[in-house]
């Protein structure tokens, strides 16, 4: 592994600047200056994992809402 990547794992971001973060990420507007401060100090092995559970709870809350929708009968 090389020294940059090496660096960066052991980065100490806290958990809830990596969900808000994430949650930016989701969200789509973020300042440049916050993205920078963001890469220098989260760990980019954290992001993912949290980045990865954020998308299946936004999945299976876009199933509920749809599976709601339908047994309300709205959707016939």
């Amino acid at each position: 592994m090389s020294d940059g990547l090496k660096q960066a794992v052991q980065r100490r971001g806290s958990f809830t600047q990596t969900l808000g973060a994430v949650a930016w990420s989701f969200f789509g507007v973020r300042k440049s200056s916050d993205y920078a401060a963001d890469v220098g100090k989260l760990n980019p092995v954290h992001l993912v994992i949290a980045g990865v559970a954020a998308a299946a709870v936004f999945i299976v809350f876009l199933v509920l809402v749809v599976n709601w929708v339908i047994a309300s009968g709205v959707a016939k």
